[in-house]
């Protein structure tokens, strides 16, 4: 039987960036990136620099996820360095990531944001939740008009990241998936 796909964006979500710089958030620890001025950093829109990047985490989050009964995937410009930096932190097994490839920040003038594309192929009809902080309705009305499966779209708060109301949504939509499969 296959789960549905939990779609993980980094940078806001789990790494609540848009925080007060001063202050971490309760319940964070905070992780160093070092930035080489290389291909990573260019293609997530840093400028080169010599300070590491600032990353808060919950690892709270990683066994929050893991309990919720979907398949997880990387949805992130960080896409498989999510793996080297973010998983172990969390307490998560190395995942899947989508290769955004040429889309990669390429911004689209339907103005639905450059993942969505790329996330409803990858599912290929499977029902899938996405969580990230720049989802608008016009990304919600593409899934409805191109994704053949279920989808949620999660809007989460880069100032606050993931909260228990998250988990909970997701939890319920991961459950109502099983009430509509059917038995035998």
């Amino acid at each position: 039987m296959n789960r549905p796909l939990l779609f993980l964006d980094v940078d806001g979500p789990l790494n609540p960036y848009a925080a007060q710089p001063e202050r971490r958030p309760d319940g964070y620890t905070t992780l160093r990136v070092p930035l080489a001025g290389g291909a990573h950093e260019e293609d997530r829109g840093f400028s080169p620099r010599r300070r590491p990047l600032r990353v808060w985490l919950n690892p709270e989050h990683g066994r929050l996820l893991l309990r919720l009964g979907f398949e997880l995937c990387w949805a992130t410009t960080w896409m498989d360095d999510a793996n080297q930096w973010i998983a172990p932190v969390l307490g998560l097994p190395e995942l899947p990531f989508v290769d955004f490839g040429d889309v990669l920040l390429q911004e689209r003038p339907d103005g639905v944001h450059w993942k969505t594309g790329p996330l409803v192929d990858y599912a290929n009809g499977r029902p899938f939740a996405w969580v990230d902080d720049e989802q608008s309705e016009l990304d919600q009305a593409y899934v409805t008009a191109h994704h053949r499966g279920s989808g949620l779209l999660r809007h989460v708060n880069p100032r606050v990241g993931l909260r228990e109301n998250d988990f909970l949504m997701l939890a319920d939509f991961a459950r109502s998936l099983t009430t509509e499969r059917p038995t035998g």
